[in-house]
């Protein structure tokens, strides 16, 4: 069976094609034939070894296969199942590459069950894998900062893929949305939902301030910006931070750092999410889909920066 891995890590280069042998459902698992599989910037991490304790931890042996996110068809189904899916079934799946051995970049992928839900309406595959961990990480990091409807959110990063997300379950929630963008990607931001944009870069804080004299009781760090949006944040105020930064922080700020792979069981917010979409309230957005061969061109392409949307590969 094809799949896109390494063996030993380094740049997009050591990505190659794979022959692994075909994965079989246990019981409460389903096989998928995989079309799509959206990569996220913890695929590259997987690549060049900066989740190698991670993956010593779990005791994850080579090829390490990449793929967090998936769309296909349920091919087949282990015993056990409670009649939520069947076979033949379009569909999207959390995977846990570090954790479960095997990622998203392979013909077939086996997942538990309740991993795994019925795709988006009306939208390609390419699309429809690009929602799942996105859409969780959003969900969890405005769970986390538990503002009421009228507060004020601030989210960097916000033309991003994860960034975008929060940007629009914020609005569905209520909240006043500040958010950052470069001058191209105003618009790109605005439509997304933004009430406020302020100029991304190093001096988010002062921008902030600017609209917001006594800072935001909340926000959401999807730039990766870490200590840099401290002082657009209140006395007492919390930020959610990606990549596990975790502070330190003064004046009473809590810094939160979310994790996505805890909730890839949860089906009743994975469905919760593809509701969301089917409404329109959360955009798929692709940037650009390559074969699946072309993995380490589509790495370089992700790590380079700039793209609006994921970078899906194709696996037919």
């Amino acid at each position: 069976m094809r799949a896109i891995g390494l063996t030993e890590y380094g740049g997009p280069e050591v990505l190659r094609l794979l022959d692994i042998s075909e994965p079989t459902p246990g019981p409460r698992e389903v096989r998928i034939r995989v079309h799509a599989a959206a990569i996220t910037p913890s695929d590259t991490l997987i690549r060049s070894g900066a989740l190698a304790h991670r993956i010593v931890e779990e005791g994850v042996e080579p090829p390490y296969v990449p793929g967090w996110d998936v769309a296909g068809v349920i091919e087949s189904l282990g015993s056990g199942t409670d009649g939520r899916l069947a076979v033949g079934d379009d569909v999207v799946a959390f995977v846990l590459p570090i954790h479960q051995n095997k990622g998203s970049y392979a013909d077939l992928i086996v997942r538990p069950a309740a991993s795994v839900v019925r795709a988006p309406r009306d939208v390609s595959a390419f699309e429809a894998s690009t929602l799942i961990v996105n859409g969780v990480t959003a969900h969890l990091a405005l769970q986390m900062l538990a503002l009421e409807p009228g507060q004020t959110v601030v989210v960097t990063g916000a033309a991003g893929s994860y960034g975008g997300f929060v940007v629009q379950l914020a609005v569905q929630q209520g909240l006043t949305v500040v958010a950052d963008a470069s001058p191209a990607d105003v618009d790109l931001v605005r439509n997304l939902g933004a009430h406020v944009i302020v100029a991304r870069g190093v001096d988010i804080a002062a921008h902030v301030r600017a609209v917001l004299p006594q800072g935001a009781a909340g926000l959401v760090d999807a730039a990766l910006q870490d200590a840099l949006v401290l002082g657009a944040v209140s006395d007492g105020g919390r930020v959610v931070s990606s990549r596990g930064w975790a502070g330190p922080a003064l004046r009473g700020i809590e810094v939160m750092p979310v994790s996505a792979p805890p909730s890839a069981q949860d089906t009743a917010l994975l469905t919760s999410l593809v509701a969301l979409a089917d409404a329109g309230v959360l955009s798929l957005r692709v940037a650009d889909v390559y074969p699946a061969e072309a993995a380490a061109e589509a790495h370089r392409r992700l790590e380079a920066g700039g793209a609006r949307g994921r970078l899906v590969l194709d696996f037919g």
